[in-house]
């Protein structure tokens, strides 16, 4: 017997959701940053485990790793809020990722009132245990447990680990028979242009200092497969003509450590030898334009 199902990762900004997902598939699909807002789209990571001696049963998990859920403070951030609470209603398990008590803030109460109603099955998973003491994590525990609306409550630390195969245990007992969704090599569905311009998206992320990186949009203009090196071309769009002259950095050297940065990982990506040219464009407010978002694949 073969179970399946789609299962969505929510929570604020920064809690460990796109960690959470590269460990479950032991591959990296989804940037992390320990800068808030890194995951701008819904990305679906596939889980896939056939039991010996058969391909007719075992469990394909989808999982669907949402932006964290955050006040918009414009377009882009209302549609990045709008993909993470429209994910409630299509998958059949809901992961709400939290990593401190209920009362650090209006962000966890906020997801906590929109998914308590729902028949959706509920794990709340209390990450980044590592950092906790145990009292510490007896207390959120017990803080969740007493609103009365999860079906299951774990602990992981999404970074080294821990639990996340008893996580991925207790998601299999909601799962229902049904078939598999994807081939059982595929990790994700998402392009491989998509994968590079995020990695690309990543290294600015960690190069970049303060509003600089959140202003930031990558786009693939040219992708070209050869038989010993793919040569790729990216844009970097920035909103003011001050963030490219931070991005591109004294005499350049900015932009080709991000460069260099992202190619070494693009090659382990693909497993081929990489030329990768970026340039950087000036967009004013794109991130309040709805045709730079819908450009962008931020918004259909």
């Amino acid at each position: 017997m073969m179970k399946s199902g789609f299962i969505g990762i929510i929570g604020r900004p920064n809690v460990g959701k796109s960690t959470l997902l590269n460990n479950i598939l032991g591959e990296k699909i989804a940037i992390t940053c320990d800068k808030p807002q890194t995951t701008r789209n819904s990305i679906r990571g596939i889980y896939t485990r056939l039991d010996e001696d058969t391909d007719s049963s075992g469990v394909q998990m989808v999982f669907i790793d949402t932006p964290g859920i955050h006040k918009a403070r414009n377009k882009l951030g209302q549609a990045m809020t709008e993909m993470a609470v429209n994910t409630y209603k299509e998958v059949d398990v809901i992961l709400f990722l939290v990593d401190g008590s209920i009362k650090k803030g209006p962000g966890d109460r906020y997801i906590t009132e929109q998914i308590k109603d729902l028949d959706t099955p509920k794990i709340l998973v209390i990450n980044k245990i590592d950092r906790m003491s145990p009292q510490e994590y007896r207390e959120i525990f017990d803080e969740y447990q007493e609103l009365g609306i999860f079906d299951a409550i774990f602990g992981t630390s999404a970074l080294k680990g821990t639990n996340v195969a008893d996580l991925l245990t207790k998601i299999e007992t909601y799962l229902e028979e049904g078939p598999m969704f994807f081939p059982a090599d595929m990790v994700t569905d998402h392009p491989e242009r998509f994968i590079v311009s995020e990695i690309i998206r990543e290294k600015l992320l960690y190069y970049l200092d303060e509003e600089v990186p959140h202003g930031v949009a990558v786009e693939i203009e040219s992708y070209s497969e050869e038989p010993k090196i793919t040569r790729i071309g990216a844009v970097i769009y920035c909103e003011k003509k001050s963030h490219k002259g931070i991005i591109i950095g004294k005499q350049g050297k900015k932009l080709k450590g991000i460069g260099k940065s992202a190619r070494l990982e693009i090659e382990a990506l693909l497993g081929t030898k990489v030329y990768l040219e970026i340039w950087v464009k000036v967009k004013e407010n794109w991130r309040d334009s709805d045709f730079a978002l819908s450009n962008f694949g931020y918004r259909e």
